[in-house]
């Protein structure tokens, strides 16, 4: 492995074993954890349900993929996609996606801004 590709592994790992974020679910009796980053396969599976106007189940799959409990385990499986599509109250789960979202956001132009 290259000297360069050595120093971008080792950047992301540490950011993925970097803090963590919080969402309370008061709907749900619950918090829920993520990280600010994910790898590129979970995000290309993002893009390619948004791109094929699947949105609500890209909401869902976005979810799954991050949403962790405070030691950082998955709280969610690909097995409760359909139970989240068709027995979850949608307007808490995009409220809940979406603070995760800004919150991803916000990180990203804090360090846009370090970098300035």
């Amino acid at each position: 492995m290259s000297k360069i590709l050595e120093t971008a592994t080792g950047h992301f790992r540490s950011q993925l074993g970097g803090a963590m974020s919080k969402i309370t679910v008061d709907e749900w009796g619950m918090d829920i954890y993520f990280k600010t980053i994910t790898t590129l396969k979970e995000q290309s599976k993002l893009v390619e349900l948004a791109g094929s106007n699947k949105t609500v189940e890209a909401l869902v799959e976005s979810l799954i993929i991050r949403g962790r409990d405070a030691e950082g385990k998955r709280l969610f499986t690909s097995a409760d996609k359909v139970t989240f599509m068709n027995e979850v109250d949608p307007t808490v789960l995009i409220r809940v996606v979406s603070e995760m979202n800004e919150a991803i956001d916000s990180v990203e132009k804090a360090t846009d801004i370090e970098k300035n």
